[in-house]
């Protein structure tokens, strides 16, 4: 499992995004720090294919030409090496930085939109092939030139042809008729690199590949890849049902249309999701507990929107923040050290070439995994880091939890902490709601608990069931846990 963050290049004045804030070196250092080792660097095809853009105009002349005079004075200040770059050069730059934690960041190129700018709603005029500023000849030589331009770029390990096709004409058999050719551009100019495909609707379905051949003269570093944000299913979904059943019916819908290339042995990358890190948002919480759990099922490679702590411009507005961002407008601090703690639980592989497999329980809510707590007389469980976690595991048909060759001991009273036991009273646990994230027993009185987590220092109590009607205000993140 390779962790990445986006990392926006892709919008006027068509410059990285916060190096008028911090030095190229401390915003790659940060990114290692908080845990990523893959940056998706996102570039406009005007790049490669308006050599006045790319050749003739300075990061100066384009920030002063967007009355971006404060940021061309902190690029001065923090990078002044680019100022006076032309844009291109100055995108190309951190390859030739020598700067240490780029070398040690993988780097996805991802084509984003045609012309520097915002993306993306349906009628933009570069949402499909065949749009107005969509050109698929075009297209495929800019990829191709990206590609030559980077070739002995060892770090850059993959190229996004498109982002989210989208559109009334986001057909599969366009698809299949154009996308061949922009993976072909990229192969030919550069055979070691991964060649990452998007599928349509906003890049939320490949459902099409199912039963339709994708023929290119390669197939061994073909990588497909998927979206997936609250917003990308039912409109309010994640308000109006119950947790566990949305979670459960939208998780059917994404392997579906993309999960299922997993299963076929295709390499697969959640390329984009994330929400507001401000905790406001009912929907996005409640989503992202959901996505950690399948991301960290399937073990996906994937990479967060964004790194982002605000934009130089965006949609007319100056130094909008990012509220997905991982990093604040300063560039320098974590924005939710909570949210961030949320990702760790994916952040390492569960296996793999090379790894022994571990078999972990998830809390998809903390990014915590169940271990064992030695720190009292009995052994009883509590979170901790993922990486540090013993293994565990649980088989449905016996129904016995198993922490390190110790086994779960339930409480018969509300409350009460989960012990471990050496397998002669080991308690026999459910799987009781849709998701399978509700680790249930019966007491001897017939009250049917559920495994919880005290806030207070982490540890495993047994509460009564949440969340297993119906009823849509309920939240039974603190209930979840994921079998690994």
């Amino acid at each position: 499992m390779d962790p990445c963050v986006n990392w926006p290049a892709h919008l006027q004045p068509a410059v990285a995004e916060g190096l008028s804030k911090q030095p190229l070196d401390s915003i790659s250092k940060k990114i290692v720090s908080m845990g990523f080792n893959c940056v998706r660097l996102t570039w406009p095809l005007d790049l490669m294919t308006n050599d006045t853009l790319a050749r003739k105009i300075t990061v100066k002349q384009s920030f002063e030409s967007l009355n971006l005079f404060d940021d061309a004075l902190g690029i001065q200040i923090h990078n002044p090496k680019i100022l006076n770059l032309p844009i291109f050069n100055a995108f190309q730059h951190w390859s030739r930085s020598g700067i240490e934690p780029w070398t040690k960041l993988m780097v996805i190129l991802d084509n984003h939109l045609t012309y520097p700018g915002w993306c993306c709603s349906d009628n933009d005029l570069d949402a499909f092939f065949g749009y107005p500023n969509f050109d698929p000849v075009i297209w495929a030589k800019g990829l191709g030139k990206m590609a030559t331009l980077f070739r002995n770029v060892t770090n850059v390990i993959g190229m996004s042809l498109r982002n989210e096709p989208r559109g009334t004409r986001d057909y599969p058999d366009l698809w299949f008729r154009f996308m061949p050719k922009g993976a072909e551009a990229v192969h030919a100019a550069n055979p070691e690199v991964l060649v990452i495909l998007s599928g349509i609707d906003f890049d939320t379905n490949l459902s099409f590949l199912r039963d339709r051949f994708f023929n290119v003269s390669f197939t061994d570093k073909l990588v497909f890849e998927q979206h997936w944000y609250s917003f990308s299913h039912e409109g309010g979904a994640w308000v109006k049902h119950n947790s566990n059943d949305i979670c459960a019916k939208i998780i059917g819908e994404v392997n579906h249309n993309g999960g299922f290339l997993l299963d076929r042995g295709f390499p697969l990358i959640l390329s984009e999701f994330g929400t507001d890190e401000r905790g406001v948002d009912v929907s996005g919480n409640r989503y992202m507990n959901c996505l950690v759990a399948w991301a960290a099922e399937k073990d996906l490679d994937w990479a967060v929107w964004a790194l982002t702590g605000d934009y130089y411009l965006r949609t007319g507005t100056k130094h909008m923040v990012e509220t997905y961002g991982v990093l604040d407008a300063t560039w320098k601090n974590v924005r939710n050290s909570t949210y961030l703690q949320k990702l760790s639980g994916i952040q390492h592989p569960f296996r793999g070439p090379g790894l022994q497999e571990k078999k972990l329980l998830l809390h998809p809510h903390t990014g915590l995994c169940v271990t064992n707590n030695h720190s009292g007389n009995v052994p009883t469980l509590r979170l901790e880091l993922c990486t540090k976690s013993e293994p565990s595991t649980f088989n449905p048909k016996e129904g016995i939890l198993w922490i390190n060759k110790m086994c779960v001991e339930t409480p018969d009273v509300a409350g009460q902490k989960v012990k471990l036991g050496v397998g002669t009273r080991c308690s026999k646990l459910g799987q009781v709601s849709a998701t399978k994230m509700h680790l249930s027993f019966k007491t001897s009185n017939g009250l049917l608990l559920c495994l919880d987590v005290d806030e207070r220092d982490n540890s495993i109590v047994a509460n009564p069931c949440e969340c297993l009607t119906k009823d849509a205000s309920c939240d039974p993140a603190s209930q979840w846990f994921k079998v690994l």
